[in-house]
């Protein structure tokens, strides 16, 4: 861990060194590039932020079934303009100039109920009218104290649903958060294994251009004194023109995969990176029974199938609560006051009192409502059936998964045996061809038979880091270290 920290230091300085005089160079392992990329590939600032977006969202849910406090004032409101009056002493229509000035205002605290739907409120309102025409009279009216409480009696309580739904929301968030964090290593290992082919595939060019002028030069020898015929000659000859050829498509390859690794822990284009490949691979056998558990446990995509499940049941409890008859209860009692003289706009108020009943009855609506409910029901059906499916395809792809894990532990074993046979047997008939006791044909095989194998080993090496991701992917789980995976969230916020 300490080795890795040197690592990230450096590598941050990167950054701030656009000019140099040498091209950085840096021998890093798999575990070193994974955590670079977890620190400052763009993907990691995207995931983080998506957590900080589902974070807030769930902080305003929290905060809306809190109480709150909320002033609404109107300091000035002038108003000239002509009314229409009726004139009592001459019986007649008539429009009159009126000028008047008012101010009020009003300071409201509500609390919503999450058990019944409810909202509670307690309310204080003052207000000034002055007229500025006629007898140019100020009134003052106050409510000092008022409580009220509205309630919807349809039977659908919004605030109840947001209460199951929105810990689920935020539970399978931070559950996203750490599988996207593998999915980054899954990309990060691909990226690495890119860069390692594409370095042994130069190094294997590279033995190759130098072999073919080796033999090459050996075989004009053996041709001037005929123990070389002449199409064994132009065979060499053409060895050594596609070992060239070779040699700078490999180093292509080098820049490309090494440019996209760069890229991608975004690091300066000219760092070039030597690729550690892991010589050990965890001596691991995976339960199937165990990784289902844990999948069931940890995966957000159970959480999600939680979700998708009770927002179908909300769908269909609004649509009964709107089906039938609709009521609304709303009551305040409070005590009121006015007068000319501001300081007695607060003496002795008197008692003000309302209540408001609500009725909403469907008479004809041609099956709408009845539709509505209907719709809603078989779209929850539908998804519930969808649900079961994926439910089902996720434990396959569980099992699956595990298979092929325990699989591949036993192919990297095989492959790197292999690939240490074709090594030895490519220098041992090497040999042998400088002695004259094989030939050019055999000489090809064995060249080809160790490519081969070296490939199959970085391929078996890759594949098998990539299971093991997907398996920490599938389950959060780390069965090295045989605990849940988890993530600092406290850390992502404050930064």
């Amino acid at each position: 861990m300490k080795k890795i920290s040197i690592v990230l230091i450096i590598l941050c300085t990167l950054g701030f060194q656009n000019v140099k005089a040498q091209k950085d160079s840096y021998t890093l392992s798999l575990d070193e590039v994974v955590n670079i990329a977890s620190l400052k590939s763009l993907d990691a600032f995207r995931n983080k932020n998506m957590y900080l977006a589902s974070y807030w969202e769930f902080r305003y849910y929290k905060a809306d079934k809190l109480p709150s406090l909320s002033l609404s004032t109107t300091p000035l409101d002038f108003n000239h303009y002509r009314k229409r009056e009726y004139n009592f002493q001459t019986n007649e229509e008539e429009y009159v100039l009126r000028d008047y000035f008012n101010s009020d205002m009003a300071l409201q605290l509500n609390q919503k109920v999450g058990l019944t739907g409810g909202s509670f409120f307690l309310s204080s309102e003052l207000g000034m009218v002055k007229n500025l025409s006629g007898d140019q009279n100020t009134s003052y009216q106050a409510t000092p104290v008022s409580v009220g409480y509205s309630q919807s009696l349809n039977g659908y309580n919004a605030l109840r649903w947001k209460s199951k739904i929105e810990p689920v929301k935020f539970e399978k968030a931070k559950k996203e958060f750490i599988q996207s964090v593998e999915n980054l290593a899954m990309k990060s290992t691909s990226m690495f294994f890119d860069l390692v082919d594409a370095q042994i595939q130069l190094k294997i060019a590279s033995n190759n251009m130098s072999n073919a002028d080796t033999l090459y030069k050996i075989g004009k020898g053996r041709f001037q004194v005929g123990t070389v015929t002449q199409d064994e000659l132009l065979n060499l000859e053409l060895n050594q023109l596609n070992s060239q050829q070779a040699l700078s498509k490999a180093n292509l390859e080098v820049l490309r995969a090494q440019s996209g690794l760069n890229s991608y822990l975004v690091l300066d284009k000219e760092t070039i990176i030597d690729c550690q490949v892991p010589s050990e691979i965890p001596s691991l056998q995976i339960r199937a029974d165990e990784a289902l558990d844990l999948a069931l446990k940890n995966n957000p995509d159970i959480l999600d199938q939680e979700q998708q499940m009770l927002e179908q049941n909300r769908a269909v409890a609004q649509a009964k609560s709107e089906s039938g008859l609709n009521t609304s209860l709303y009551a305040v009692f409070g005590l009121n006051q006015s007068s000319e003289n501001f300081d007695m706009v607060y003496d002795q108020p008197d008692q003000s009192q309302r209540l408001r009943i609500g009725l909403s009855v469907p008479l004809i609506d041609w099956g709408r409502q009845k539709g509505r409910l209907m719709m809603a029901e078989s779209t929850r059906e539908v998804a519930n059936a969808r649900i079961r499916q994926s439910r089902i395809d996720f434990e396959q792809n569980i099992f699956q998964s595990v298979m092929e894990f325990n699989i591949q532990a036993e192919q990297v074993k095989n492959a790197a045996k292999a690939d240490t046979v074709a090594q030895k047997g490519y220098e041992v008939t090497f040999q042998r061809f400088l002695i004259g006791k094989v030939d050019v044909i055999k000489l090809n095989i064995a060249r080809n038979d160790r490519e081969s194998a070296r490939k199959a080993y970085i391929n078996a090496v890759n594949t098998y880091w990539n299971y093991y991701y997907r398996l920490r992917m599938l389950t959060l789980f780390d069965f090295v270290k045989r605990e849940n995976l988890t993530a600092e969230y406290d850390k992502i916020i404050k930064n």
